[in-house]
């Protein structure tokens, strides 16, 4: 199969449509020798966390009359985490807007740093995407990538990208609490949250000293769906207990209309980085929250002051809630 000249512009250009203002522009001008270009589709201003992907689409072509490509690679300053791979399909775009895949490639193999692939069809063009997984090790630093391709006359085209900044901060999303799951802690190494139930503290009492919030449902309006902590006064929980041995003071501030994208998958233009974790001021941080609705939040700070989080409330439906977290080590 051949792909024309003309038909990887097309595919360049779609990509531009899709680019950020900031986001270098893929191949315009005419091409007259091998040529490379690339863009960082991911959310351009979203913190880059530990476990999620950073997407990348890698532009190469070289004029039909001088070869075709041959191969491309990319490599990291440190290495990605397992699924960390190049798409093998070149992507166009139809006229409903649908990303067609048209397979080039052999499956990519991932050696360290490098991730590398080999054409399998006779193609001058292709615009592959790259996926590289944040691993652990990346952390609080920055990761940075060297893209390259090599064409069947012997010419390479190299493209870098980065540095990237790393988040310090965890991320879960979508994790339910009820009456029954209602104990939230934040201080588990490499857990956003973790979410204990009445049933794992009867197993296991001692569980109780990790517990941060407890969740709370009740059927009066003027508590509803809430949050509370060991000190938080009978009077406001209604038929809700605290458990023996609950001990962290924690504090908690509600907050409306910080719907961070990533913790909603709403679309708005809002993220709670590290740098809110490490301003936002929780002195007058409350004991008890009440009335929390969807798209609300609460920020949340350990009794110890060794963790910071943000608590979005996704949903609130028939007793129970779905919550998505940030949280953030101090």
């Amino acid at each position: 199969m051949k792909l024309k000249y003309y038909y990887f512009v097309l595919l360049s250009f779609a990509l531009t449509l899709v680019a950020c203002d900031d986001d270098p522009v893929l191949l315009k001008d005419p091409v007259s020798a091998l040529s490379n270009d690339c863009i960082k589709r991911s959310l351009p201003v979203a913190p880059n966390i530990v476990g999620n992907e950073i997407e990348f689409a890698y532009a190469m072509a070289i004029p039909d009359e001088l070869g075709k490509l041959s191969s491309a690679q990319v490599v990291s300053n440190i290495a990605g985490a397992a699924g960390t791979y190049f798409d093998p399909n070149s992507y166009y775009t139809n006229s409903s807007g649908q990303d067609i895949p048209v397979r080039v490639c052999s499956d990519s193999q991932t050696n360290g740093v490098t991730t590398a692939i080999d054409f399998t069809v006779d193609t001058c063009a292709a615009t592959l995407r790259y996926y590289y997984i944040i691993p652990e090790e990346a952390r609080g630093k920055e990761v940075q990538f060297l893209f390259s391709v090599k064409a069947s006359n012997g010419q390479v085209a190299e493209y870098k990208l980065g540095p990237y900044k790393i988040s310090k901060m965890d991320m879960i999303k979508n994790v339910f609490v009820t009456n029954d799951k209602c104990y939230l802690s934040f201080s588990n190494e490499g857990e956003a949250v973790h979410i204990y139930s009445k049933e794992d503290l009867q197993a296991d009492p001692s569980l109780a000293t990790k517990i941060d919030i407890m969740y709370a449902y009740s059927e009066k309006s003027d508590l509803s769906y809430a949050f509370y902590t060991s000190s938080s006064p009978k009077e406001y929980m209604g038929d809700a207990e605290l458990p023996s041995g609950f001990v962290n003071n924690t504090k908690m501030v509600k907050i409306y209309g910080l719907q961070d994208r990533q913790l909603s998958d709403l679309q708005y233009s809002k993220f709670v980085d590290d740098l809110d974790f490490e301003t936002i001021e929780m002195s007058n941080g409350v004991n008890y929250i009440l009335g929390l609705k969807e798209e609300a939040g609460a920020w949340i700070e350990t009794a110890d002051g060794k963790y910071r989080a943000y608590v979005y409330i996704n949903k609130a439906s028939a007793g129970e809630m779905t919550v998505s977290v940030k949280r953030y080590k101090m």
